[in-house]
């Protein structure tokens, strides 16, 4: 019978749809949200995007409906475009051509999202379902460019803009391409591409030095400077694609010359549009309020901009080949001249901002560029050679100088965000790795720093000399203090160059101890510096961290409420703890007495900090403090565990914060060893509410984490004096093993952890559901969670009574799915021999269960019992050869053994070939391995592993013993071979009526040789 036919969705009218999109630009919410799900809906109609898409185009709608339809068609058609079903070819083909009659769109919402969906849509169809699209472009933008200088077309300025915008759209697209189509494709572009628009370029930026003072708050201007800025943004992206393709890739040679010219010429352009941008600016006098020439000055700050970022691309993609473009260093010399030339200004000069003459992110373009090229003039080249290109000494001194008196000193507005938000101010900070591409005094930081190890021997001096001059000064008033930090900065981040020249220890002895308890109103600037240099000095060896006056400053500082601190202070002491206590040469002894008053502290600022964020590097710090100090925390550990349910509470939805709690949790259980039980009452509710909310999601993985520490590091489960324990979490687990298939691996081991702990009380309360769960995982489950899951079966039957797992191996409808799989023999190689080890420990453990497993999947499956054994025989010998670990090969042997004990003739009628086979070759290799012990131990190894190589991630915890124990007391590794073999044949023969019988119906029909290696084998009672 044939399913029924899906419904169809019912097609609806243009005007229905327009009147949906309406609705969904309404100001209305309700009508809104109506709306939007109507809209949903529509558009899993075949060719309703095309409707949607007109709507857009048609200029006589009204303006937010359009917007609203061409949002929605970005947002939801590009990722729909390869769909036959909403797209068919006819509806695709209009939209390709509607998309051309947005180019003198004159709303910019409408003709960015134009070029956004342009762009998605040649990714897929450029060039063989739209040849014609760049031909097109480049057509419109040519004819606009001659318009535009004739004055024959008033509308050529937005069509220039607006194709140019498009074709940018579209080469960021391609210039992302991996795919060798792609590549082919953007180097056509490249090739047909960089002429023209060069020569366009050279027409349009060839207005812009006649702009003046009286010319900026002219539309024209505006227009020259967003048309050359536009331009410049296509080329620059087909020359840093052709430069990474001939210095990187290796391919696409013919493109390096015009690369080559072309950076030349824009270095050339850069500095005369730079000179010619600061005079400008600096001939206005201040800043200008009129709205078109902030516009006009914001262009042309980010068109002198973007040549900068195309420089850094280039650089940073190959730093190698950047140096050895034509005026490489001389335009890098020129950006650190304007660096220079910034400092001799007023300080209002340099700012974040497009209007003031030197813009903080032109002078950070400057200062990395000089960075990252300061290994083209290092003194010594990369083969050992000389270079005879280096900087001289007064130039290195000057530019240390200007760094570290100019740029790395705290500013006002540095301070003024240091007193509004002192928490955030601090958290900025330590994003280190993320401001010095943006922010003028980190990059200064930088600078410094790689001056100082290309020209060490300039440096060193210039800063030990600085240093003694100022060090022992007691700055008082604010601009004193605030060189002082920048000194202390400036030694911190030069610390590995000076360790030979400044006495570290006695600085920390003499000055830093003093000034750590300073009380003027502006010594927290100092003091937070201080607390980031011991931090700084500790992590680059510098100083120990085992060191009392370290740890009496640092612990002042954590501490100290009074005059002269602040919050910034505390943060910043909390984080130098951390990478103090870190450090490789740690000494938990000498941080001992510290210990107390550092995680009180710590405890006490985490409630205190207002931002999640400077919670979480607290906690961080704690954390840290927690682990290295090991068993010395377990007197402590009341005092941080009491406020953790307080501050989980409090961090509300702030994920991280609360897996840095549940971090903090795990250190304390794992610190606490053998009293980790008492930390029970804390882990169960933390546990359970992150898989019971929707903390899930987010805290899965770190709640597992603490879950299977808690149980790893005790000795009960039970809970203490009534309160709950981790028993009470085990239905949880049960039902995170049938559902979370993500993170099945850990929950699997976990489980393992419940069994060694107390697996009969385990069975008792829930062997069924167990066991069921099981079930259901292993049947949906990847080869690598099938072997855990199998594994810890194994581990259940073996210190487990049957009696406890017996039944329901039999309800859950374990067994029977065990069996399923061996018959179809369609699961993986490594899952059926894993099944094979599952049944070699029931049998091991109880072979009149596996009888009883047998004969109730036989009735239960309504089969004969014969068809029940025949997968299973069968199985346990074609998976033989696949058992590449020597004890695993004994456990099939004794499980076939015990099988053999039964008497069941099925069994019996493989005794004399597939069986015997087995014996003989574990029986060989068990007396390869012990006759060979004294001449090659390695056999033995490789016999048995070893069980320090086995349990590593347990290693340091209670669980470690209990597994060993496990481990040391198998029955696969205690019981002889040849003498449970010997037993089993015994029990066979009695099972079936005697030796003779056994002889005459099974054994009679094995090879005599083979025959007789078994019995010399067990009669000799050897392996």
């Amino acid at each position: 019978m044939a399913p029924p036919a899906q419904p169809q969705p019912q097609s609806i009218s243009p005007e229905e749809l327009y009147n949906i999109v309406c609705g969904a630009a309404s100001q209305d919410p309700a009508l809104v949200q109506a709306s939007t799900t109507r809209l949903k809906a529509a558009l899993e109609i075949p060719g309703e995007y095309d409707v949607l898409h007109e709507i857009a185009a048609t200029k006589s709608v009204p303006l937010p409906v359009r917007q609203q339809a061409i949002i929605q068609f970005k947002n939801a058609a590009t990722g729909h475009w390869r769909s036959r079903k909403l797209f068919p070819p006819e509806s695709k083909a209009r939209i390709r051509e509607r998309c051309l009659t947005f180019l003198d769109e004159t709303d910019d919402i409408i003709a960015e999202c134009n070029a956004l969906i342009v762009s998605r849509i040649a990714r897929q169809d450029y060039p063989v379902q739209w040849p014609d699209l760049v031909s097109h472009l480049a057509g419109v933008i040519n004819s606009s460019v001659e318009a535009r200088f004739t004055n024959s077309a008033p509308n050529a300025s937005l069509l220039l803009r607006r194709s140019l915008e498009v074709l940018n759209a579209i080469l960021k697209e391609y210039a992302a391409f991996k795919m060798l189509t792609g590549v082919k494709t953007m180097g056509k572009l490249v090739e047909d591409l960089r002429l023209p628009l060069q020569s366009h370029y050279a027409r349009l930026s060839s207005a812009l030095p006649s702009i003046s003072p009286s010319t900026l708050n002219q539309v024209r201007t505006v227009e020259d400077l967003l048309l050359a800025h536009l331009t410049f943004k296509c080329l620059s992206k087909l020359a840093f694609w052709a430069y990474h393709r001939f210095t990187v890739c290796r391919d696409y040679n013919e493109f390096e010359p015009w690369v080559r010219e072309f950076f030349q010429n824009s270095a050339v352009q850069l500095q005369a549009l730079s000179e010619f941008r600061i005079n400008l600016v600096s001939s206005l006098g201040t800043v200008p309020s009129d709205p078109i020439v902030q516009r006009a000055l914001d262009l042309l700050t980010r068109h002198v901009r973007v040549f900068g970022k195309l420089f850094r691309r280039i650089q940073r993609d190959s730093p190698a080949s950047f140096v050895m473009l034509p005026m490489c260093g001389d335009l890098v010399l020129y950006y650190w001249s304007k660096v220079v030339q910034a400092t001799t200004g007023p300080p209002e000069q340099i700012a974040d901002s497009s209007l003031v003459t030197f813009p903080v992110r032109f002078l950070v373009q400057g200062m990395a560029l000089f960075r990252d090229s300061l290994a083209q003039w290092a003194p010594t080249k990369k083969d050992g050679s000389q270079n005879d290109r280096v900087l001289s000494k007064e130039f290195v001194e000057d530019a240390v100088k200007i760094l570290v008196t100019r740029f790395i000193p705290l500013n006002p507005s540095d301070l003024e965000e240091w007193m509004s938000d002192p928490e955030e101010w601090v958290n900025a900070e330590e994003k280190e790795n993320d401001q010095w591409e943006y922010e003028l005094r980190p990059c200064a930081e930088r600078v410094l720093m790689t001056l100082a190890a290309q020209y060490p021997q300039f440096v060193r001096p210039l800063i030990e000399e600085t240093f003694n001059t100022l060090v022992g000064q007691r700055a008082m008033d604010l601009p004193a203090i605030i060189q002082k930090e920048a000194l202390y900065c400036a030694v911190g981040r030069c610390a590995i160059r000076l360790k030979d020249a400044i006495p570290f220890q006695q600085w920390l002895e003499v000055s830093l101890v003093a000034e750590a308890q300073e009380t003027n109103q502006n010594y927290p600037i100092v003091k937070r510096r201080i607390a980031w240099l011991l931090g700084k000095l500790v992590a680059d060896e510098c100083l120990t961290a085992n060191n009392q006056q370290l740890w009496q400053v640092l612990v002042h500082l954590l501490q100290d409420q009074g005059p002269g601190s602040d919050a910034v202070v505390r943060l910043t002491a909390a984080i130098a703890i951390r990478e103090c206590v870190d450090s490789l040469n740690f000494d938990a002894d000498v941080f001992a007495p510290f210990l107390p008053p550092v995680v009180t502290s710590l405890v006490q600022l985490t409630a205190e900090a207002d931002s999640l964020e400077a919670k979480r590097r607290i906690t961080d710090s704690l954390n840290t403090v927690i682990e290295r100090a090991e068993a010395r925390i377990v007197p402590l550990i009341p005092m941080i565990a009491d406020p953790i349910p307080q501050l989980w509470t409090a961090a509300a939805e702030d994920w991280l914060f609360k897996a840095c709690l549940l971090g903090t949790v795990t250190k304390l259980v794992e610190s606490a060893k053998e009293q980790s039980a008492s930390l029970s009452g804390l882990v169960v509710p933390l546990v359970r509410e992150c898989f019971n909310s929707p903390a899930q999601l987010h805290l899965d993985k770190d709640a597992l984490d603490l879950w299977q520490s808690a149980l790893r590091n005790t000795n009960t489960v039970l809970g203490m004096n009534g309160g709950p324990g981790l028993i009470d979490l085990y239905p949880l687990l049960i039902e995170q093993l049938a559902n979370n298939l993500d993170l099945l691996g850990t929950i699997v081991h976990i489980h393992q952890s419940y069994f060694l702990l107390d697996a009969p009380r385990i069975l008792q309360l829930s062997a069924v559901d167990l066991l069921r769960a099981f079930n259901t995982a292993i049947t949906s489950a990847v080869a690598v969670n099938i072997k855990d899951m199998t594994t810890s079966l194994q581990l259940l039957f073996q210190i487990a009574p049957p009696a406890l797992w017996g039944e329901a191996m039999h309800v859950s409808g374990l067994f029977a799915t065990i069996v399923k799989g061996l018959e179809e023999d369609q699961l993986s190689t490594i899952a059926l021999t894993e099944y094979v080890y599952v049944l070699a420990r029931i049998a091991i453990a109880d072979r009149q269960l596996f009888l009883q497993l047998v004969s109730a999947t036989a009735a239960a499956q309504n089969m004969s019992e014969e068809k029940v054994w025949e997968p299973i025989l069968n199985q346990w010998w074609t998976r033989f050869d696949n058992m590449s670990e020597p004890r695993l090969r004994k456990l099939t042997a004794m499980g076939i053994a015990a099988l053999v004990a039964t008497g069941r003739p099925e069994v019996l009628d493989r005794l004399s070939t597939e069986i015997c086979n087995l014996w003989l070759d574990v029986f060989g290799e068990i007396k390869e391995a012990q006759s060979s012990k004294e001449d090659d131990p390695s056999l033995v190894l490789y016999w048995d592993r070893p069980f320090d190589e086995t349990y590593t991630e347990a290693e340091g915890t209670l669980e470690y013993e209990r597994r060993r124990t496990a481990f040391d007391n198998d029955p696969v590794r205690t019981t002889s071979l040849t003498t449970y073999v010997a037993a089993a044949l015994r029990d066979a023969e009695a099972a079936c009526g005697g030796s003779a019988q056994l002889q005459s119906r099974w054994l009679a029909k094995a090879e005599p040789a083979v025959l007789k290696q078994i019995y010399d084998a067990v009669t000799g009672n050897r392996p």
